[in-house]
Formats: C-alpha cells, structure tokens, sequence
C-alpha cells in the first residue's frame, strides 16, 4: 500500500480522546469582583448587605485605568436594591476611599441617609474629602483607631472661568457638604468650616486630618471601632426595627 499524502479523518466525537465541555469555575464572582468590587463571600444567606466604597469615587468623568475606583453607577442599583429586597434587613458601609467626585458622593450620602432599614459605616484606612459625609450619612458610624478622614475644602480641577460667579458656585457647593454633614453628626457647621479652613497642618493645602478618635471628639463619627461592632450594631438595630431578637 503506497502512501498518497492522505490521512484519514475521523468523525468530530468518535476519536479516543473526546473533548468534554469544560465548565468555567468562579466566573460569576470574577465578573462581580471586576465589575462591583465584591465577590460573594460569604456563600450562606446573610440578612445584611456589606458595600464597599473604596478608592477614588468616579463621577460624571472616567478616571485613568490605573486608579482604583468606585463608580457611583454601581452603588446606587445596589442601594435601590437593597431597599426593595425583604430578605435583607441592614446595610454595611465599609470605607477606604480618598474622596472624588463631590455630587457622585453626595449623591451616595443621599441614597444611604433616606434608606428605610437600619445602615451602619465604618471607616477603614482612611475615609477622605467626600467620604465624610457618606460615612455620617449612616445612621451609626465606626471608625478604626488608626483610619483617618481629612477635612477639606473643596477643589475644583481643569479650565477654570475667572468670574465671581464660579466662586459664588464653589461656595453653594460647600455650604451643601457642610450642611449635611452637620445635619447627619454631632459636629457642627461652624466647627467643621473652621477645620475645613485650617492652615499649617497640610503641607501644599488647607485642612484637618482626624485620626480615629478625633473624629469621635469632634463629633464625626459615633464609635471607635472595627468590624465585629459594626456587624454586631448592623444586628442590633436590625433587631430593633422587626421586633425580635438579634439574628444568629
């Protein structure tokens, strides 16, 4: 028999070596972690809702690839989401932002202080510029003994019209972050202008930074605290609002 330059073809599937279907493990939570930042751990069914607001808050403007942000896109469908779904019964905030766009966070702050169920925030790291008031819009707040927030006033980036009316906009912009954040802490207006304002204590800037504590003295944040308290206060007011005990 001569070799003519042909091989035999076997039919797809009727070889020795038969692909199987490989299933792709963990491709959900690949997805969650790159487009949420949260994966779902842990598995069992929890009636409280942990959200993370970290890094840079991204705003009406894309960032630049290497900066970790939140995009307040994301967090709102998940705030709404969380109001409307009757298996969860609490919101944890867990902060480690450096503040980013002022209307994107107020708009957060806004969404978390009008929720219906209990919400709780704890401040990890640091919990910057517009971080505050998204951390005071909880109804309690935790900081940890060595995260900082640093009070700021607000800055304003790119081609800049030199009239009064731009800093006449600045102002009102100001006066709503004071506001709120005065209405929802024990600190007050006066008192958080006065370190918005403060000079020598940032090198190139004006401002505050508060270290753990201090944001508890100057009435920021309700309690020094990590995780297992925040958890615990999460269930206690969950407890509160049903009636019954605190859920195991």
């Amino acid at each position: 028999m001569t070799h003519t330059g042909w091989e035999a073809v076997q039919p797809p599937g009727t070889g020795p070596e038969k692909a199987e279907p490989r299933r792709v493990v963990g491709s959900s939570r690949a997805a969650n972690i790159k487009e949420l930042g949260q994966p779902e751990v842990p598995e069992f069914q929890s009636n409280i809702h942990c959200l993370t607001i970290i890094g840079q808050i991204e705003g009406h403007m894309v960032m630049p690839a290497q900066n970790k942000t939140t995009k307040y896109e994301h967090i709102i469908p998940q705030l709404v989401a969380v109001e409307q779904n009757p298996e969860i019964e609490g919101l944890l905030v867990i902060l480690n932002t450096v503040g980013g766009d002022v209307e994107a966070g107020l708009a957060i702050a806004e969404m978390i202080v009008t929720m219906s169920k209990p919400t709780v925030s704890l401040v990890l790291g640091g919990g910057h510029s517009i971080g505050v008031p998204i951390a005071v819009g909880a109804q309690y707040s935790f900081i940890a003994e060595t995260a900082t927030m640093t009070i700021h006033p607000i800055r304003l980036t790119g081609l800049v019209i030199g009239v009064p009316q731009t800093w006449e906009y600045l102002e009102k912009m100001q006066d709503r972050v004071i506001d709120f954040t005065a209405k929802h802490s024990r600190i007050s207006a006066e008192r958080l202008r006065e370190l918005m304002f403060t000079t020598g204590e940032l090198a190139r800037d004006i401002g505050t930074v508060l270290v753990g504590k201090d944001a508890v003295q100057e009435g920021l944040i309700d309690e020094v605290g990590g995780l297992a308290q925040a958890v615990k206060k999460v269930q206690e007011l969950t407890g509160q609002k049903s009636g019954g005990g605190l859920k195991q």
